[in-house]
């Protein structure tokens, strides 16, 4: 069974003409698979990562921000469709806020995108500092078209010798009873899909990309999710790290009660090395230990950083296939349709990298470094009045941010925006909010408190100017 899937899947990605190095990244992953392996890291095995250095105690100057940033590229992971909130473009097209800084209304394309504002910083910054700051995307092969159409506006974000994006590499969806490519006819592009962040390494190797920037001038990169617009660049980390003289560095958070999800760093006892355990790689007898903030105090926040020096020597010695450990990732052929066949996705995270580079760190940076979206009740809280932009297009909590649950109605965007066409309710008075059922919400709507609206049993509306409080919608 098994020599046909792989065989099959390799054939097939041949025939896409697939990097090698992505290929071989996939059979050596697919080898792991078919025996069984899990990845688990047994806590028993580590122990927690203490004592960081800390973003908000870095003194460092402008001058020596400014040199570090001289040679800093920025690269965004661009590859994710948001097909958890129904989406099929990439989830950096999705309108993020209504206003620009310093305005309350709709901006003159109808709003910000994450990509809008994720240019808008780095136009900031150079501004700023007067540093070139490349931006590059690892867009994938669903992602690409429509990114590169919604940057063709800004005709100043190009930096000369350097591409705007590079492509993320793609591998075939697996039968979760066979482990063949599955076919489907319906919708042939659903029979691929992208091998995780991990699949940074094998592109980047592809693409040239790590030693186009070296060529450049640029010694250092600051990687980071397309959907967390807290990784704006920084010159303080960015000097940081430079004198640090790490090859590789990555930003922790504190853990908070809701951080139940998301990899961590942990300190493998048999040599001392910094690994990443995922939450897919965590024992069920050691869950409840892994999430304890009083154990383990941080979590990975994704955004890493790069000496390009290091990293192309890294890629060049193993031909851009590095050992990170498999994660299992099961889902349905068509995302849509949950009764569509089982598929096995085959994938890695970048961060699992750490344990490749000797000398590897990290730093605790503050939560506005860490703003992911990945539900619509993230993106609700992203859109309210919770945060500002600032002139540098920094998203600037006003208050402690409130935590927002909406019912499985508003799930999919296309819901969720026809319930909050009027724009989203003001939540800077709310300590949460809670959305059972299904509720459509009038302009100028206010959250208080523990808001909260229950199941009416029908759909249902909060007017225009209402208050909603622990006891439901107040006139």
């Amino acid at each position: 069974m098994s020599d046909r899937g792989l065989a099959l899947a390799r054939s097939k990605m041949e025939a896409e003409g697939v990097a090698p190095a992505a290929i071989e990244t996939f059979t050596r992953f697919y080898h792991l698979l078919e025996s069984g392996e899990t990845g688990l890291v047994r806590e028993a095995d580590v122990e927690p990562l203490t004592d960081l250095p800390r973003h908000a105690d870095l003194a460092v100057s402008d001058a020596d921000a400014q040199a570090a940033l001289a040679q800093t590229a920025i690269i965004k992971l661009n590859g994710g469709l948001g097909t958890s909130m129904g989406m099929d473009r990439a989830k950096s097209l999705l309108t993020v806020r209504d206003d620009a800084p310093g305005q309350g209304d709709a901006d003159e394309a109808g709003g910000l995108t994450f990509l809008d504002v994720i240019v808008r910083q780095v136009r900031a910054a150079r501004e700023a500092t007067g540093a070139r700051l490349p931006l590059v995307l690892m867009n994938s092969f669903r992602t690409r078209d429509d990114t590169l159409a919604a940057l063709a506006p800004y005709d100043d974000l190009a930096v000369d010798g350097l591409p705007l994006d590079f492509l993320q590499n793609r591998e075939p969806k697996l039968l979760a009873d066979t482990l063949e490519p599955v076919e489907w006819p319906a919708d042939p592009t659903l029979e691929w899909c992208p091998p995780g962040h991990g699949d940074l390494y094998p592109a980047l190797h592809a693409s040239g990309v790590v030693r186009a920037l070296l060529d450049a001038g640029f010694r250092y990169a600051s990687v980071s999710n397309s959907d967390n617009l807290g990784a704006a660049p920084d010159g303080a980390i960015a000097a940081w790290f430079a004198s640090s003289g790490a090859p590789y560095a990555a930003e922790m958070c504190l853990k908070t009660p809701a951080d139940v999800k998301g990899g961590q760093l942990v300190v493998r006892k048999s040599d001392g090395r910094i690994v990443q355990r995922e939450t897919a790689q965590t024992h069920p007898d050691d869950v409840d230990v892994s999430l304890d903030p009083t154990v383990h105090r941080y979590f990975h926040t994704n955004n890493l950083w790069f000496d390009l020096e290091a990293l192309a020597a890294e890629l060049d010695r193993t031909g851009g296939v590095l050992e990170l450990p498999l994660i299992r990732n099961e889902k349905t052929v068509d995302p849509t349709d949950a009764s569509s066949p089982a598929v096995v996705q085959i994938e890695s995270a970048m961060g699992a990298a750490v344990a490749v580079f000797e000398g590897a760190t990290a730093i605790e940076v503050g939560r506005e470094r860490f703003l992911p979206v990945k539900t619509t009740s993230d993106l609700l809280l992203m859109r309210s009045d919770v945060y500002e932009l600032t002139d540098d297009y920094r998203l600037v909590a006003q208050v402690d941010a409130p935590l927002v649950k909406l019912s499985t109605t508003y799930k999919q965007i296309a819901a969720f925006d026809e319930r909050f066409a009027a724009g989203a309710p003001s939540l800077r008075s709310a300590s949460s909010l809670t959305v059972e059922g299904d509720w459509t919400f009038g302009a100028r709507v206010r959250a208080e408190g523990d808001a909260a609206l229950p199941d009416a049993g029908e759909p249902a509306t909060v007017p225009d100017g209402a208050t909603v409080t622990a006891d439901g919608v107040q006139h």
